[in-house]
């Protein structure tokens, strides 16, 4: 069997309005658009080393991104009117260190895009920050 890699690339939909869909992952999650193509109607926005591929015709889907700052960002976002799904809160304590650094947190909140995929977003914490 041949040996896979990384995650190289995600299919998300892009909805009926890729304009839209694409101003909210710039506007709200800050992310840049990486390229771009009219036809067919497809972009591309990179997390870390993975290609988001956002194109029509395939379902919503899930996708979980790193964030510092949650608390924060949620008091902003909420400010500014964009509508989470669920708010900040604890999801797993990693008291074992099998995701990361043993005694950390992990928090999360999500939003969902214009096409409908749901974003999570993820804070690592340390012990002293929970």
């Amino acid at each position: 069997m041949p040996a896979t890699g990384a995650v190289r690339q995600v299919a998300l939909s892009a909805g009926r309005d890729l304009d839209a869909t694409l101003a909210f992952w710039r506007d709200v999650l800050g992310m840049s658009i990486h390229a771009r193509y009219d036809p067919p109607g497809i972009a591309f926005i990179m997390a870390g080393n993975v290609r988001l591929l956002f194109t029509d015709g395939i379902p919503a889907g899930t996708l979980y991104l790193d964030m510092s700052g949650l608390e924060a960002f949620y008091a902003e976002a909420k400010a500014a009117g964009i509508p989470f799904t669920a708010p900040p809160a604890l999801v797993h304590r990693d008291t074992e260190g099998r995701f990361g650094p043993a005694g950390e947190s992990e928090w999360m909140a999500f939003i969902k895009d214009p096409a409908g995929n749901t974003i999570g977003l993820v804070e690592r914490r340390p012990p002293q920050e929970q």
